[in-house]
This record gives C-alpha cells, structure tokens and sequence, in this order.
C-alpha cells in the first residue's frame, strides 16, 4: 500500500482552499509513503473485505467482472476506505493499549 503523492497535481482551484492538502503537499514523500504502508495487515484484511462487500463479491473464476463508475461514486468509495482505515488503526491502538494495561500491576 503506498501513498499516491501525484494526486495533488489536478484541480487545483480545491487546493487553494483546503489546508489539509496544503499541508500534505509540504511533507516529504517518504514520510507520507512511510504513513501509509504503516497499516498492519489485519487491517488491510478488514478494508479489502469492506470494499469488495462495497463492489461486490462475485468469484472472478465464474464471472468476468468490469464496474464502471464515475469520478464521485469512485471519490466516494476511496474516501469510505480511507476513513475506515483511519478508524481500525485508531481502534488497534486502542485494543493494544487495553491489553498493555491489562498486563501492569495496578498501582
């Protein structure tokens, strides 16, 4: 999973506006590379599952499979991913930490 940092270069009228964006185009590309490849793999499991329950599953063995979208629905479903992403590594963090606390003495 790697960081796609040449998205930045098309509408360009949104990036004036959008501070986050702005301050992405600031960072160093490995650094964000390195951000998303920072996904463990049971999380990158449950957004492959995720999406596909998004798409669809039929066996591609059986089915020759095509989707067609437009640029919005595909904007949509990416942005979906992402925050689920964003999610899961928040609530790995969490589970992580639960288990640490389990293990320390109490004071």
């Amino acid at each position: 999973m790697a960081f796609n940092f040449d998205f930045f270069t098309s509408e360009t009228a949104q990036q004036d506006t959008n501070s986050l964006i702005q301050y992405l185009q600031q960072q160093h590309p490995e650094t964000l590379s390195r951000i998303a490849q920072s996904a463990s793999p049971d999380i990158r499991q449950i957004i492959t599952q995720n999406v596909q329950g998004l798409v669809g599953m039929l066996p591609s063995e059986e089915f020759n499979i095509s989707i067609t979208t437009d640029r919005e629905n595909l904007a949509s479903l990416l942005a979906s991913a992402m925050m689920t992403g964003y999610f899961l590594g928040k609530m790995e963090q969490r589970k992580n930490l639960d288990a640490h606390l389990a293990n320390t003495d109490s004071l």
